[in-house]
C-alpha cells in the first residue's frame, strides 16, 4: 500500500468530509535533521510509546521517566517531543498560541473543521455547536437508557461465568449508548464498532506499508461511516427531536450546523466517546478483580463510587497520549521546543506523576484524583467527559448490586494501541450477590 494510495482516499473523503484537509504521511529527510539539531536541552530516550510491548504495559517506562527528573525528553527516531509532567502538560494543553491542535492530534498531520481540530475563536464556536448535546438536561434524559443498558449487560456477564468482559460488556454498552443517542437502530451497532475499530487505526499507523495499509482501512471505515449518515440524514431518521441531533438543530441559533458538522460531531461521538469508554470499563473490570478489597469497600459504600471512576480513570488513562504541533516556540523549564515540532504530552505519565500524587502506581478506591487530565485540560478538555463518567459508574452501581464478587478467569490481554490503551480480553466469573 503506496503513500498515494492512501492520499487517494484521503482526496475521496475530503470534498464531503475533511475539506481543506492535509495529511503528512512521510517524514521527510529535512524533518529529521530539524529535529536532531534542536533537541539540545531535551533528554535523548529510547522510550518510543509506539513498540508494542510498551504500549500494552507503558508503566515502567513511565517510572523511568519520572526518575530520570527531566522534563522534556526527545525520540530521535521518532522525531517526537515527549512531556511527562503532569503540570508541564496541563501547560501546554492551555498554551494553544504556542501548541496547536490545528495541525492534528496524532502523528500526522491533519486540519480539518472539527472541534478536536481547532484553537482559538473557531473552537469557541464548533464547541458552541456541540454543546447542546451534553447539557445536564440530556444527560438527565439518558441517564435511565444507560442505567437500563448497563443493567442488562452486567446480568449477562453474571449469567455466563467465564466471558470476556471485554465483547460481553465493555464493547457493547458504549456503542449501544450512543447508537442509541444517536437515533441508530441497535442492529447497526455491530457495524458501527467494526468501523469505530478500523477509523481509529488511523491513529497508530506509521509510515510502513503495513501502516499505509492501515490508513487507507481507516479512511475506508470512515467513507463508508459518511454514506451512512448521509443515507439517514436524507431520510429524516437521525433528526428527530429527542436524538443529539435534534437537540443540536433545536438549539442551532446561527443557523450554521449542516450535514457535514452533524456528521463531525457524530464522528467525535463513536471515535472518541466510543472507544475511550470501552477502555475505561475494560480497565475498571481488570483493577476489580484483581484487588478484591477495594470492590467490598465500594460495595460496603457506594458513595465511593464516583471517585472510584475518577481513581480508575486516572490510574490507567484510557487516553495515554495525544500530539500536538508548535507553530511558535514552546517553553518548557530551560528547554525550548522550537516552532514546527511534533509533541507528544503523555497523559498515562502525568497521571502517575509523583510529584502530584502519592504512591502513584497504586490504586486508591477512596483518592478521587480530581486533578487527572485523563479527559484532557483547558479548552479541549473532553466535551464528552460526564457521558464516559456515566456508563462507568451505571456499571459499577450494578455490579455492586448484583455481585459481591470478580474474579479474573484468565490473563488479561492489553491493546498495543500507542494512544488508546484498554484490555482486549479478560475473562471475568462474578459471584452473584
Amino acid at each position: 500500500m503506496s503513500t498515494q494510495s492512501v492520499m487517494a482516499a484521503a482526496r475521496d473523503i475530503g470534498s464531503p468530509l475533511l475539506g481543506a484537509a492535509k495529511m503528512n504521511l512521510e517524514m521527510t529527510a529535512r524533518t529529521k535533521l530539524r529535529g536532531s539539531r534542536a533537541w539540545a536541552g531535551a533528554t535523548n530516550t529510547g522510550y518510543d510509546p509506539l513498540d508494542p510491548a510498551t504500549a500494552a504495559q507503558p508503566f515502567e517506562a513511565y517510572r523511568g521517566l519520572h526518575e530520570h527528573g527531566a522534563r522534556v525528553f526527545y525520540n530521535p527516531r521518532r522525531a517526537t517531543w515527549i512531556i511527562p509532567g503532569h503540570e508541564d502538560v496541563r501547560t501546554a494543553l492551555r498554551s494553544t498560541d504556542s501548541v496547536t491542535s490545528t495541525q492534528g492530534v496524532t502523528r500526522f498531520k491533519i486540519s480539518a473543521p472539527v472541534l478536536v481540530l481547532s484553537d482559538g475563536a473557531e473552537h469557541v464556536r464548533l464547541r458552541k455547536q456541540v454543546q447542546p448535546a451534553f447539557t445536564k438536561g440530556a444527560m438527565n434524559a439518558w441517564q435511565e437508557t444507560v442505567d437500563r443498558m448497563a443493567e442488562e449487560l452486567v446480568a449477562a456477564v453474571l449469567a455466563d461465568p467465564g466471558c470476556d468482559v471485554v465483547t460481553k460488556l465493555a464493547i457493547p454498552l458504549p456503542i449501544r449508548v450512543i447508537a442509541n443517542i444517536l437515533g441508530i437502530p441497535e442492529s447497526d451497532g455491530p457495524q458501527f464498532r467494526r468501523w469505530s475499530e478500523e477509523g481509529v487505526g488511523f491513529v497508530n499507523a506509521s509510515a510502513s506499508p503495513a501502516g499505509m495499509a492501515q490508513a487507507y482501512t481507516g479512511l475506508t471505515a470512515i467513507l463508508a461511516l459518511r454514506r451512512y449518515f448521509k443515507e439517514q440524514f436524507a431520510s429524516g431518521r437521525l433528526t428527530a427531536s429527542d436524538t443529539v441531533f435534534g437537540r443540536l438543530l433545536e438549539y442551532n441559533e446561527g443557523g450554521d450546523l449542516d450535514e457535514n458538522g452533524l456528521f463531525f460531531i457524530a464522528m467525535l461521538l463513536l471515535f472518541a466517546g466510543n472507544e475511550t469508554t470501552t477502555n475505561l470499563i475494560g480497565g475498571m473490570m481488570d483493577t476489580l478483580a484483581h484487588r478484591p478489597d477495594d470492590f467490598e469497600a465500594i460495595r460496603a459504600d457506594p458513595d465511593l463510587i464516583p471517585a472510584a471512576v475518577e481513581e480508575q480513570l486516572r490510574f490507567t488513562s484510557p487516553i495515554q497520549n495525544l500530539y500536538r504541533y508548535t507553530r511558535a516556540p514552546h517553553q518548557v523549564g530551560e528547554v525550548t521546543i522550537p516552532t514546527g515540532s511534533r509533541l507528544m504530552m503523555s497523559f498515562g505519565a502525568a497521571n502517575r506523576d509523583p510529584s502530584v500524587f502519592d504512591d502513584p502506581d497504586t490504586y486508591r478506591v477512596d483518592r478521587n484524583p480530581r486533578t487527572h487530565i485523563a479527559f484532557g485540560y483547558g479548552p479541549h478538555m473532553c466535551i464528552g467527559a460526564i457521558l464516559a463518567r456515566m456508563e462507568a459508574q451505571a456499571v459499577l452501581r450494578e455490579l455492586t448490586r448484583q455481585a459481591s464478587a470478580i474474579t479474573a478467569d484468565g490473563p488479561t490481554t492489553w491493546s498495543t494501541h500507542s494512544s488508546l490503551r484498554g484490555p482486549t480480553r479478560l475473562p471475568i466469573r462474578l459471584t452473584p450477590a
